[in-house]
C-alpha cells in the first residue's frame, strides 16, 4: 500500500505543480484593470444610457422612452451648439498643433540657452488649470485687467475694454486661453518625435543644398507626421470635453456664445436639476466623439501607411 501511495502523491504534487494556461495568467494579470474599467467606465456608461430614458429629477424618475432625445433634436439651439462646439474644436486644436510646431523647431535648433526655454515652457502645463484660467480671467477685466490697461496705455482704445463682456470677444478669448494651457504638452510631443528622426537625413539634405524650409517641410514633417495626427485626436478629445476653462472664464456665457455641449449637458444636468435630459446629452456626446475617433483613427492608419512605406 505504501508503494501505490507514493506514485499517487507524486502525481498529485504534479498536478499542482502544474502551471496555468497562457490565456488564464493572461486574463488573470488584466483581472484588475478590466474590473477598474468597469466600475469606472462601462457602469456610469451603461447608467448614462439608462437613465436617459427617464425623466429623472430630484424627486424622481419614470420612463419616458426616446422623448428626451426626441426634445434635444427638435430644438434648433441644440445644432447651434454642436457647430460651436466643433469650431471651439477645430480652431483651438489647430492653433495648439501650430504654435506646438513651431515652438518644437525652435527648441530643437541648436540656440543658446535652449534648455532653460524647455524648462519655461513647462508652467501653463504644471499649473493647475484652475488657477492659470483664474490669472487670465483677471487679465480679461475691463476695469483692472492687464490687457484692458496696456491697451489704453498705448492708445489703441480710448476706453474700457471688457473682452468677456461680448459674445464674439469672449469666444476668442476662451480659445486663446485653450491654447495657452493645452500647447505646452503638444509642444514636448512634438519636440520628442523631431529629436527621433535621424540626424543622416539633415546632412545628406544639407549636403545637396536643401534650405531649413525645404528640410523641415519634407523630412521633419513627413517624420513626425504620425505623431502629429495622433497628438491632434489626443488634443481634440480633450478640447472638446473641456469645461474648467470655459466654466471659470464666463459660465457658457455671454448669451451663450461660449457654451459647448459639455457646457450645456453641465447646465441641464447639474445646475437644472434635469438629470434625464442631461443623461441624453451625454450620450449624444459619447456617439459625436466616437463618431469623430472612428475617423480620426482611419485617418491616422492611412498617414502610417502611406509615410511607413516611403
Amino acid at each position: 500500500m505504501a508503494d501505490t501511495a507514493e506514485p499517487l502523491a507524486g502525481a498529485g504534487a504534479r498536478a499542482l505543480r502544474k502551471p496555468l494556461p497562457e490565456s488564464w495568467f493572461a486574463w488573470l494579470l488584466i483581472s484588475p484593470a478590466l474590473v477598474f474599467i468597469g466600475f469606472i467606465v462601462a457602469w456610469p456608461l451603461v447608467e448614462t444610457i439608462r437613465l436617459s430614458f427617464t425623466n429623472a429629477t430630484l424627486g424622481g424618475e419614470e420612463y419616458v422612452g426616446v422623448a428626451n432625445y426626441a426634445k434635444l433634436f427638435a430644438d434648433p439651439k441644440f445644432y447651434d451648439t454642436v457647430g460651436r462646439t466643433f469650431y471651439w474644436m477645430a480652431l483651438a486644436v489647430s492653433l495648439k498643433l501650430i504654435v506646438g510646431l513651431i515652438g518644437a523647431s525652435l527648441l530643437n535648433a541648436a540656440i543658446p540657452g535652449k534648455a532653460l526655454f524647455r524648462v519655461l515652457v513647462m508652467p501653463p502645463w504644471v499649473i493647475p488649470v484652475a488657477i492659470g484660467v483664474i490669472g487670465w480671467k483677471w487679465m480679461y477685466n475691463g476695469y483692472f485687467g492687464l490687457i484692458s490697461g496696456l491697451l489704453q496705455e498705448f492708445g489703441l482704445v480710448e476706453d474700457r475694454v471688457a473682452l468677456l463682456a461680448t459674445k464674439t470677444s469672449a469666444f476668442y478669448s476662451a480659445v486663446v486661453t485653450d491654447v495657452w494651457v493645452g500647447t505646452p504638452m503638444v509642444t514636448l510631443f512634438f519636440l520628442a518625435a523631431m529629436q527621433g528622426v535621424s540626424r543622416d537625413l539633415y546632412e545628406a539634405a544639407w549636403v545637396d543644398g536643401a534650405g531649413r524650409w525645404y528640410r523641415f517641410r519634407r523630412i521633419t514633417i513627413p517624420q513626425i507626421m504620425p505623431v502629429i495626427v495622433s497628438m491632434a485626436l489626443l488634443s481634440a478629445i480633450w478640447t472638446f470635453n473641456s469645461f474648467e476653462i470655459i466654466w471659470i472664464l464666463t459660465e457658457g456665457g455671454p448669451r451663450g456664445a461660449t457654451t459647448t455641449l459639455i457646457i450645456d449637458t453641465y447646465k441641464v444636468a447639474i445646475s437644472s436639476q434635469r438629470f434625464g435630459e442631461g443623461a441624453a446629452r451625454a450620450v449624444v456626446i459619447v456617439v459625436l466623439l466616437a463618431v469623430f475617433s472612428l475617423a480620426y483613427l482611419f485617418l491616422l492608419n492611412r498617414v502610417n501607411r502611406h509615410y511607413g512605406a516611403k
